[in-house]
Parts: structure tokens; C-alpha cells; sequence
């Protein structure tokens, strides 16, 4: 079972949060909003906020410049992550994953169903690493980044988090080939 290791100092990310939206400004981004709330609550750093189009080729220019950034050590995305033609989030950030997150959308979806129930089927959640550099795509609902923020990214982005986590491995993330940076934090 999970649990804090309070032995351990907690470690504070610096995180992007970008929204995806033809519709949303930052005075109108509701998600966005709760993610950068729950992001500095939690001790970490909030480093940037974006609103981006529903456009591939836009979502990918965005996510690179965060990642040319040497203090952006996560990227969390909001929206774009549905069925309908302009949601190209997952897609866009597959172009960038180095590496894949698998596990990250399959709970996502769990626990989204206890929730919803089978509309969890219309999420794409999916996570992965490049450049040294956590990325999350989560829906564009306040609830669904409530639940993604609450259930998961909250423990994973603990260092005091038990058995494992990601801020652990964040200084190996560029190991056997994977490009980027080496945060140096832990």
C-alpha cells in the first residue's frame, strides 16, 4: 500500500500548465485554473500557464518551447483529449513522447469509471517523458483534472510518496539514450 515516508524532505516541481482550447481565455479557464491551484497547494512550483489551439502542429510548438526550458521538469496539459476532430492533444503529444506512460491513462480511466461510469471511454488521457521532462494530457473538465490532480499526480509528484515515484527518477530519466536534461533534484 502507498504511503508518505515523512523521513524524506519534500522536493518541489516546477510545472507548466497548458490549456487546450479554441474557446478558453486565462480568465475563462476554469481547469487550468484548479491545476495551478492544487499545483502551488501542494508546494510545487507553478512556472507558466498557456492557452493553446486545438491544433496539432500549435499543441506540439507549445509542449517543445516548455521543454526547452531548463526549470520546466513536468508539463501538464487540459483539454483536447476527447473524440471529436479537433481533439488532437493525445496525438500531439505522442509526436513528442520519448517514452509512453501506459499506466498513467489506464488509471486515469479506472478511476474516472468509478465516477462516470463507462463515459470514460471518451477520455484519451495519456502521459509520457521527453526531454528529461514529465508530460500529462488530462481532459478539459474541472472534475476530470480534480481527479487526475487528487488521485494520482498528487502522490506520483511526492518525493516522500512510497513505494516509488516520479520525482525519484527524475535525475535518470535521460539515461540509455533518452535526450534532455537531468533535473539534478534528487
Amino acid at each position: 500500500m502507498s504511503r508518505l515516508d515523512e523521513s524524506r524532505p519534500f522536493i518541489a516541481v516546477n510545472i507548466a500548465v497548458i490549456t487546450v482550447s479554441d474557446t478558453r481565455s486565462l480568465a475563462e479557464d476554469k481547469s487550468g485554473d484548479l491545476l495551478a491551484g492544487r499545483i502551488e497547494a501542494a508546494g510545487h512550483h507553478l512556472t507558466g500557464r498557456h492557452i493553446v489551439i486545438d491544433d496539432q502542429q500549435a499543441i506540439i510548438s507549445t509542449v517543445s518551447d516548455c521543454l526547452d526550458q531548463p526549470d520546466i521538469d513536468c508539463i501538464i496539459s487540459t483539454g483536447g483529449t476527447g473524440l471529436t476532430g479537433r481533439d488532437v492533444t493525445p496525438e500531439a503529444f505522442r509526436q513528442i513522447f520519448e517514452k509512453e506512460i501506459e499506466g498513467f491513462g489506464e488509471m486515469f480511466r479506472y478511476l474516472s469509471f468509478q465516477k462516470i461510469g463507462t463515459s470514460t471511454l471518451q477520455s484519451r488521457a495519456v502521459a509520457g517523458v521527453a526531454k528529461g521532462t514529465y508530460l500529462f494530457a488530462l481532459p478539459g473538465s474541472p472534475s476530470a483534472c480534480k481527479d487526475a490532480w487528487d488521485d494520482l499526480l498528487v502522490h506520483q509528484l511526492d518525493y516522500r510518496h512510497r513505494p516509488c515515484n516520479f520525482v525519484e527518477i527524475m535525475p535518470r530519466l535521460i539515461e540509455g539514450g533518452v535526450t534532455g536534461r537531468n533535473s539534478g533534484k534528487v
